[in-house]
């Protein structure tokens, strides 16, 4: 069975998972914003509200975290960056991306970031865990399609707390 963690993200976790970074990741890296896998991990870390590094049987696998674009309204920009043993170990990181989706929800009232129009394998995995997909618009350094990629929680799930008496009446 393997075994697995997920902990803060640190600066020396970087280097691992920048060198061993997915093919797919680092083209979409590279066309956003023109910047190297170190680069990119390295100011995702830093622009984070917070970020995690998951590991597969001691090896740093993936990297992923949120920082807020909108404090206001409480919107918050996940990002990941892998290796390829997201790959090997998929259904792990199936079964937690449910969970770290779940906990970044309970931090934002919206999710909301760019997709590389390209990775096909990142559409499919947004899509499975409920982010709906825009059409594609030209964007990044490359000027190439991009996906902007949202997910809002959920009516249901919000505590509505009234202002007045008056308003606690039409609930009532």
């Amino acid at each position: 069975m393997i075994s697995v963690e997920i902990l803060p993200a640190k600066d020396e976790h970087v280097d691992w998972i920048a060198t061993h970074m997915r093919q797919a990741d680092r083209d979409e890296v590279m066309a956003a914003t023109g910047h190297t896998p170190h680069q990119a991990l390295r100011l995702s870390l830093e622009k984070s509200d917070m970020a995690w590094t998951g590991f597969a049987d001691g090896v740093a696998t993936v990297m992923f975290g949120a920082g807020t674009l909108n404090a206001l309204n409480r919107i918050g920009a996940p990002w990941l960056l892998g290796t390829d043993g997201v790959k090997t170990h998929y259904r792990v990181f199936l079964r937690s991306s449910l969970l770290w989706k779940s906990h970044l929800m309970s931090n934002y009232d919206e999710l909301m970031n760019m997709v590389d129009d390209r990775n096909v394998v990142s559409k499919r995995w947004l899509s499975w865990l409920g982010f709906t997909l825009e059409e594609p618009v030209i964007a990044g350094v490359e000027q190439i399609p991009f996906r902007r990629f949202t997910l809002k929680a959920r009516d249901d799930f919000r505590i509505s707390i009234p202002l007045s008496q008056n308003e606690a009446d039409k609930h009532v």
